[in-house]
């Protein structure tokens, strides 16, 4: 029973298990969305202000292309010029004026002409390019700081005739980058085409100067933007989004945002609704095992003791309940239903008492009118005293079946003991040549009553013409239950030959008036040359396993 009621308990809190988990699932699912939407718009922002910080290096240069210190080549007053403007310039580092061979010509900070930065990529595609060129990592010939250098060619007449460059200086960008601002436990990371880390945050003192890794190679020359959850090289987990290196995009950007600090809420909400449904678990397994011990355990206890003992004989044994709660006007009920009975039985028993005493008297009339019939029967058939004994044998099995029949008061009688009673008369014989087999059947004191004469009918005519008038003859005598029929079979084997009757004797109607009218019990006689053979097939409403 208290399974059950934790049963009930646990069902009833069921649907607020499965609330809980669609709200989380449900909330979860929004919520990453939601990350993959911001993510993706913060490497859209990340990666227009680089774009912004290129076109204003690009501006730079055509606007110093343009003075004509710069613009002759000639290198007089070139170096004051240039140092002017990169002075005023935090971006930036000095600021490059080179000719076509790769030499320097003059920069900002006053270099001695020639030196030779053809080794330079960005010198070698600026020199073939139309528009400004945005290089690798780099550290700086001039002043060894790292640098991301840019170049814009000189043109004359459709004519590369030198080159202008400067680098951006990479603790610049990463103040820029810093300054933006990032969100806790989120990552801004902006690289080169060779996937070298320009500016990170956070941890720039880590990564800066270093190649992404190899399993995030392929986002740099992806097909389109998009997101991503990946495992930071921090150990962090996040939704990364990604903005490729395209033609108009000549850098990578990239931002994070920390799973767990975007679900770090919806995790404090689910450990409360967790705790929440543990405690009323708890508290509905409490309620369960109380309400379920005083107010249902121990009432049914209580019932069913006193049906235990009422069972083993107690009849005084009630309840005693006099609460007002269900259980309680049960055993109130039981207790006056178990009176009742009480009476009853009394009253059946005075009956029981009443009728025995009237079934000994029916049968000491029964048996003194046999008595009687059977001294009339003598007086009359004095001259045929065959006859007479015939008759006489036919009264006294009907005397024994009414024997039975009155000892079981009315009841049903077992179909062995009537069968074995009913050969009693025939001593030895019966004893020696006759097989009786069958399971434990009840019939009807009716239809005991009549088997009682068929048999005593069928035995003697198996000893004065059937398989008891010879030395060598047996009976079988049996029956089986078939579903809800009952077959008894009486089956004479090593007789003489048997020749079956002219006409019918009083034998045969005997036999056939002694069942009760039913037209559902069957009975076939079959004169068979090794033995004759009757079945018998009793009504269902005249058994009863």
């Amino acid at each position: 029973m208290k399974k059950r009621l934790f049963a009930v308990a646990a069902a009833a809190l069921v649907p607020t298990l499965g609330l809980l988990i669609y709200n989380e699932v449900a909330t979860r699912y929004k919520r990453y969305e939601e990350l993959n939407i911001q993510a993706a718009a913060s490497a859209r922002l990340a990666s227009s202000e680089i774009e912004r910080i290129l076109e204003g290096a690009r501006s730079l240069l055509i606007a110093v292309a343009a003075i004509p210190s710069v613009n002759d080549l000639s290198g007089n007053g070139c170096t004051d010029t240039l140092n002017s403007v990169a002075s005023r310039i935090d971006q930036t580092g000095a600021i490059l004026l080179i000719d076509t061979q790769g030499k320097l010509v003059c920069d900002s900070q006053g270099h001695p002409a020639g030196t030779d930065f053809s080794d330079r990529s960005y010198v070698q595609q600026a020199l073939k390019a139309d528009d400004l060129v945005v290089g690798e990592y780099t550290i700086s010939k001039l002043t060894g700081a790292p640098v991301l250098p840019v170049a814009l060619p000189i043109r004359r007449d459709n004519k590369v005739v030198a080159v202008l460059g400067t680098g951006i200086r990479l603790p610049w960008l990463q103040q820029r980058i810093n300054d933006r601002g990032v969100q806790k436990g989120g990552a801004v990371t902006i690289a080169d085409r060779n996937g070298t880390i320009l500016a990170r945050v956070p941890f720039p003192e880590r990564f800066v100067g270093t190649r992404i890794p190899d399993r995030f190679q392929a986002l740099l020359t992806a097909k389109s933007s998009g997101t991503i959850e990946v495992m930071s090289q921090d150990g962090t987990e996040r939704i990364l989004g990604y903005e490729p290196i395209t033609p108009a995009r000549p850098l990578y950007v990239s931002a994070g945002l920390s799973t767990m600090e975007a679900f770090a809420e919806i995790n404090r909400a689910t450990w409360v609704g967790a705790l929440t449904l543990l405690m009323s678990t708890l508290i509905a397994i409490f309620a369960a095992h109380w309400v379920g011990k005083y107010f249902i355990l121990l009432p049914i206890d209580r019932i069913m003791g006193a049906l235990e003992r009422r069972r083993t004989g107690d009849l005084g044994a009630r309840t005693g309940m006099s609460g007002t709660f269900e259980l309680d006007i049960l055993g109130r009920s039981l207790d006056t239903l178990l009176d009742q009975i009480n009476q009853q039985s009394l009253a059946l028993e005075e009956t029981d008492q009443k009728r025995a005493l009237l079934a000994r008297e029916l049968t000491h009339r029964v048996k003194n009118t046999l008595t009687i019939i059977s001294a009339l029967a003598r007086q009359t058939f004095r001259e045929q005293r065959a006859a007479a004994e015939t008759f006489n044998e036919r009264v006294k099995a009907l005397s024994g079946a009414y024997d039975l029949m009155l000892s079981g008061a009315g009841h049903s009688t077992d179909l062995k003991t009537l069968v074995t009673k009913a050969l009693q008369p025939y001593a030895d014989l019966a004893d020696e040549r006759c097989h009786v087999d069958g399971p434990h059947l009840e019939i009807t004191p009716e239809m005991a009553l009549g088997l009682s004469l068929i048999i005593h009918e069928l035995m003697t005519n198996a000893i004065k013409y059937g398989a008891l008038s010879n030395e060598t003859g047996h009976i079988d005598i049996g029956w089986q239950v078939a579903r809800d029929n009952a077959v008894f079979t009486w089956h004479e084997r090593g007789g003489p030959p048997v020749v079956p009757p002219a006409e019918e004797g009083f034998g045969s109607k005997l036999i056939r008036n002694a069942l009760p009218t039913d037209s559902t019990t069957k009975v076939r006689v079959d004169y068979l040359p090794k033995g004759l053979r009757f079945i018998l097939v009793l009504a269902p409403k005249t058994v009863s396993a």
